[in-house]
């Protein structure tokens, strides 16, 4: 694949403000003026219609076939693929840590999007996968920004279980919409490697990261105020040995924690939502009616199918008088008195309302599950693989003007429920039409995978286990299996610092130092010619340019 970017001069980019008159115009690059701190007259200014302008989704290049898996494992037919909902898992080699994940999906998205480096005045990673007790997967990426000369890049790693990545995306939508800001854009990575021991959760695993690009203007903007948090203490899932990759888990537990979070940040947003339609003296009654789409985080499919079914149910124990005759309360009036606090593992109310939601959950679900059914679960990334998924399986034209239901969950637990407003503009050519053409490729991407045998995935999870955290170590697995454009570990050295160099995108041809493939487009924001990283001295190797991690 190739990616070439068009270039106009000079290049300007709307800052989004509320009136013509208060526009910002700034060039992007040199010889123009830098992106810099905005005049004191505009600060106060809101920027308009903040949220993600562009999205890159990365997952491996190989996977496992659930049904085989049950096989392999022993366990009954549809154990996975049915009670799961789990069609394949996606994994990595030991060629592949949280680090290389993110810098691919990073370039990968300043590649396609023809941003330059120095645009980006932000930056944050969420992520649960930590090979350093100290040294930050956002200092690793800071050395794809070393030829642009830009250091002056805000944010950290953001961590608590699957939802850093969310945390992450909100402090970006916060620094845009603050006195901080200084124009730039903002670009959030969520990536995680799910793996666990041995046994039932095995096939809950998965791999990969998303990145973010966020700022004004967007076509995918939050709606301002309406999250609904909730925050509790809980041992359902978490990471105590700190030389083991695998957490430990309540399987119980952390169901009941999730759905609980759910039933509490739905019933907190419904109020927000309800208090800002008073004000504006509207009288309507909230309902999964308000949403044309309703994302979740997604541990299995089966369990997000669940969790509308629970909503329903949320809507129906709400309404003071549920019109039991017709759709979409229809025959449920026997579940009129339950407590929802007692309906954790009640089966025949889960039953009940999921039958009751199957036609919603074709509507308005089912799409945002494509990635988590054919790669599994990525952790933080999840959520917003499934919004990924929503907006690749749809067109502009059908997405134009909807409202987007986001769930977030880690465990733990955090959990937060807010929403995203589409853009009206679906027009050839628009920045919805670019988001959506970008994501087109994501069933081709997982069609091209390759499909490896339980009992080879079984060696990789020993490989892994075996030598996480060792120091002097070289990689063993095959570099040529991996997607072009692919950045990989190439080695550990006594140090435990860690070395990475960056597949060709072109599968016939070696990656140089200097310029990098591109495909001709016209994007909205114009990017210099990039180049590579800086090559250490010590590991450049003939097939590759190379990054560490630095010294610690």
């Amino acid at each position: 694949m190739r990616f070439t970017c068009t270039l106009s001069t000079p290049a300007t980019v709307s800052l989004g403000y509320s009136k013509p008159s208060d526009y910002v115009l700034y060039f992007l690059h040199s010889p123009f003026t830098m992106p810099g701190s905005l005049p004191a007259s505009y600060v106060a200014t809101w920027p308009k219609d903040v949220g993600i302008i562009a999205m890159e989704v990365y997952f491996p290049s190989q996977y496992v076939d659930q049904a085989e898996l049950e096989e392999f494992d022993g366990v009954g037919i549809g154990k996975y693929t049915i009670g799961l909902g789990q069609a394949r898992m996606g994994f990595c080699s030991d060629r592949e840590d949280i680090n290389s994940l993110c810098l691919t999906v990073v370039q990968r998205l300043m590649e396609r999007n023809c941003l330059s480096y120095d645009s980006v005045g932000r930056l944050e990673v969420g992520t649960e996968t930590i090979i350093d007790k100290s040294k930050s997967v956002k200092t690793v990426l800071m050395q794809l920004f070393e030829e642009s000369g830009n250091t002056d890049v805000e944010g950290i790693d953001t961590t608590n279980a699957c939802y850093g990545g969310t945390a992450a995306l909100f402090n970006a939508v916060n620094w845009v919409e603050s006195s901080s800001w200084d124009g730039r854009y903002a670009l959030v990575v969520a990536g995680d490697i799910a793996v666990y021991a041995t046994g039932s959760a095995r096939p809950t695993g998965g791999a990969g990261a998303v990145a973010m690009l966020v700022g004004p203007n967007a076509p995918l903007a939050f709606d301002r105020g309406l999250r609904g948090t909730h925050m509790q203490h809980a041992y359902d899932f978490y990471k105590p040995d700190m030389v083991s990759e695998y957490p430990v888990v309540d399987g119980k537990l952390s169901i009941q924690c999730y759905l609980s979070a759910l039933d509490r940040c739905y019933s907190v947003y419904r109020n927000k939502l309800q208090a800002q339609w008073q004000r504006e003296g509207l009288e309507r009654r909230f309902g999964l009616h308000e949403f044309g789409y309703m994302v979740f985080h997604s541990p299995y499919c089966k369990l997000v199918q669940k969790s509308l079914a629970r909503l329903l149910l949320n809507d129906f124990l709400s309404h003071p008088n549920p019109n039991t005759e017709s759709s979409p309360f229809s025959g449920l009036e026997a579940f009129r008195d339950v407590k929802i606090e007692d309906t954790y593992f009640d089966r025949d109310v889960e039953k009940a309302f999921m039958k009751a939601s199957a036609e919603m959950f074709e509507q308005k679900t089912k799409a945002s599950l494509l990635i988590s059914n054919q790669n599994g679960n990525m952790y933080t990334p999840s959520v917003y693989g499934c919004l990924a998924s929503v907006l690749a399986q749809h067109t502009p034209q059908q997405l134009a003007g909807q409202r987007i239901g986001v769930f977030s969950y880690g465990s733990g637990f955090a959990a937060t429920l807010y929403s995203i407003r589409i853009t009206q503009d679906a027009t050839p050519g628009s920045v919805l039409d670019k988001l959506v053409s970008s994501l087109s490729d994501l069933q081709a991407r997982l069609d091209s995978r390759k499909k490896v045998p339980p009992a080879i995935f079984a060696d990789n999870m020993k490989l892994r286990e075996e030598t996480h955290h060792l120091a002097s170590y070289i990689p063993q697995g095959p570099v040529d299996e991996l997607f072009p454009g692919t950045w990989y570990l190439t080695r550990v050295d006594e140090k435990h610092r860690r070395y990475y160099a960056r597949r060709s995108m072109d599968e016939d041809s070696q990656l140089e130092a200097g310029l990098v493939d591109s495909v001709t487009t016209a994007e909205h924001i114009p990017s210099p010619v990039k180049k590579m990283p800086r090559i250490p001295a010590a590991t450049a190797t003939p097939e590759a340019v190379a990054i560490s991690n630095g010294d610690h």
